[in-house]
């Protein structure tokens, strides 16, 4: 296979994956819902792919890695909001933003198991009723 037929693959499966995510978090009407998950996720995964292909073997894929983890922890502590009642609400959505970026990480560096799989727990997770997994 092709890098750049690789390449497109796992941007394509960052994009799949972030869709059911996205789509869940619209349908459970969440404030952070498809577009934000599959920019997020497809940002992750393209900076992978460039990281790994783009910069020959002078590049460092887990320094951009390192800046995906610091740069998506900003923008999900902007999802998180503190009422007047001292309740922080958002912090689901920002946890999802953060996991989204993971997967999207995963399938840029070409983890074709671990991605799907991770998917899969967040979406089960998502899914776990309010008086079982918190907010």
């Amino acid at each position: 296979m092709s890098p750049e037929l690789e390449m497109v693959l796992r941007l394509l499966l960052a994009v799949g994956l972030a869709a059911l995510i996205g789509l869940e978090r619209q349908h459970a009407g969440k404030p952070a819902g498809l577009r934000t998950h599959l920019l997020v996720c497809i940002g992750a995964a393209l900076f992978t792919i460039a990281s790994i292909y783009g910069f020959g073997e002078g590049g460092d894929p887990a320094r951009v890695a390192a800046g995906i983890v610091a740069g998506i922890g900003f923008l999900g502590a902007g999802a998180i909001i503190s009422t007047r009642e001292g309740i922080l609400v958002g912090l689901t959505t920002a946890a999802s933003i953060w996991a989204v970026a993971a997967i999207g990480l995963a399938a840029g560096a070409g983890l074709y198991i671990l991605a799907p799989v991770a998917t899969a727990v967040v979406l089960i997770v998502l899914r776990l009723p309010k008086r079982i997994g918190g907010e």
